[in-house]
């Protein structure tokens, strides 16, 4: 009979995200894991198969508990350009908010997922489905202020895919960049920001 398991799963698993996200996937060791999470590695291979299983538990729980929450303004039934606004305006509070010497800046999938991507497919996957529904939830607001501002030639799916490439790619520079470089990090959202007030003449200050 296997023993019983008798930690709390998602106490560890936010334990060894929260580790990742400071340190990396490639330099967290098991004897990290181990102090972070207070399992031993027996214990760790038991309940996740390895480090890399615990590593994806902890992506899934990031995505669960970090990025969805923020991506939820996007994807209201009902929104408009303010949405986007919070979006962009929220991450640049959020980093801003960071104390000087906090390691866990950026976005854990760009920080540690992204340098996996070169040689593993499956978190090369992992990120792509991450790109995919962030374009997602940028093309839904954006598509949804168009319609609020009564501006046809803004929802064409042209220019909403154009737009869409444009916050996504400052979305994730500012995430890549916000490890090395805060207020570069800062300075790439607030430009997302200025380009959606550009785009929707009367948006909020």
């Amino acid at each position: 009979m296997g023993r019983l398991q008798t930690f709390d799963n998602s106490v560890v698993v936010q334990a060894a995200r929260d580790l990742f996200w400071d340190k990396g996937y490639e330099a967290a060791s098991l004897s990290d894991l181990e102090a972070a999470t207070g399992l031993g590695r027996s214990s760790i291979y038991h309940a996740f198969g390895s480090k890399r299983g615990l590593f994806d538990a902890a992506v899934t729980d990031y995505l669960d508990t970090v990025i969805r929450p923020r991506l939820a303004v996007l994807l209201a039934e009902t929104t408009d350009v303010s949405a986007l606004l919070e979006y962009f305006d929220g991450l640049a509070v959020a980093a801003a908010a960071l104390a000087d010497d906090s390691p866990r800046t950026g976005c854990l999938l760009v920080n540690c997922a992204a340098g996996l991507a070169a040689h593993d497919d499956p978190a090369r996957a992992v990120v792509e489905a991450y790109r995919v529904e962030l374009a997602d939830a940028l093309r839904h607001a954006l598509a949804a202020a168009s319609a609020s501002a009564g501006s046809a030639a803004d929802a064409e799916p042209a220019r909403l895919d154009e737009r869409v490439r444009t916050l996504a790619s400052l979305s994730m520079s500012a995430m890549l960049v916000a490890r090395v470089n805060r207020d570069e990090a800062i300075a790439l959202l607030t430009t997302a920001s200025n380009q959606i007030r550009s785009w929707f003449p009367g948006s909020p200050a």
